[in-house]
């Protein structure tokens, strides 16, 4: 994907990732932590992480574009090295807000003194999607992080003055 409205495409797909992976992360995070959130969510959860995991290779893809239109220089190469990184904390989001849309589908909420004892027996298993849940979703926040700031380095390091130009200058 090149050009969009005379914008490289990668500039304007860049921010459906940067808003929706936290936005996944912390839908993944709640959901995880309290299944009455994930049942409340239903299957908006999975279909958030599908659409976020579909951006990235959307956005990696129009990168990989521009990169072969700008000049080459060690900041665009960590860039793209780190976006590269990121589809499988995508990835991870999507399975994870799979199996926590669905593990919520299949769990009514069940007292503390069910006779069946499925609330207790479940309990490692939920601590597990839990502790999967946070940890996948603070990697993939820290990854957009340094991605965004790798790229806004790459983008800005000689593109403007650090004192003020011009006629709006000369009005302060």
């Amino acid at each position: 994907m090149g050009l969009v409205n005379g914008l490289p495409a990668h500039v304007l797909l860049v921010h459906f990732v940067v808003v929706l992976v936290p936005l996944t992360a912390l839908a993944l995070t709640v959901g995880a932590i309290w299944p009455s959130a994930a049942r409340r969510m239903g299957v908006v959860l999975p279909l958030l992480a599908l659409v976020t995991l579909a951006s990235v290779p959307l956005a990696t893809g129009a990168g990989e574009w521009l990169e072969e239109h700008v000049g080459d220089n060690a900041l665009v190469r960590r860039h793209a090295e780190l976006g590269d990184g990121l589809l499988p904390w995508a990835l991870g989001l999507f399975a994870l807000s799979a199996l926590v849309w669905w593990a919520a589908r299949r769990t009514a909420p069940a007292g503390p003194a069910a006779s069946d004892g499925t609330r207790w027996s479940a309990l490692p298993v939920r601590a597990a999607a839990v502790v999967l849940s946070l940890v996948v979703a603070a990697g993939a926040v820290v990854d957009v992080y340094r991605i965004g700031d790798s790229g806004a380095k790459a983008a800005w390091h000689d593109g403007f003055s650090k004192t003020a130009t011009g006629q709006d200058a000369d009005d302060r």
